[in-house]
């Protein structure tokens, strides 16, 4: 399986998706914090999820002292919109770039 296979099969459940975000509220959490936000999931589930997410590069880990922090690392995320999305969104997203700077002056030049 290449990367970006492991990445969009990462980033495929809710649970993991969640658990990006709790990280990019606030980044360098332990396990014990982030099963404390998802009381709903046990801490064996949480744990390998974190290990799903760290295969697929988008956590890291850290030890301090006797505790294992985890930190978000957006790059595989970054790689995958580079590749996929913004060659096909770019002329679209000029457009409306263009289609704003046009009304925004039209706008400007009527305002008395």
């Amino acid at each position: 399986m290449d990367e970006e296979q492991v990445v969009f099969r990462a980033l495929a459940d809710p649970t993991r998706r969640a658990l990006l975000d709790a990280l990019f509220e606030t980044d360098g959490q332990t396990v014990g914090e982030l099963v404390a936000l998802f009381p709903h999931v046990t801490r064996f589930a949480v744990t390998k999820h974190l290990t799903v997410l760290t295969d697929a590069g988008l956590v890291t880990t850290e030890w301090t002292g006797r505790e294992k922090h985890h930190h978000l690392n957006p790059v595989p995320i970054a790689q995958i919109a580079d590749r996929w999305v913004s060659k096909y969104a770019q002329p679209f997203t000029r457009a409306m770039l263009d289609l704003k700077s046009a009304a925004e002056s039209t706008t400007a030049k009527e305002q008395p």
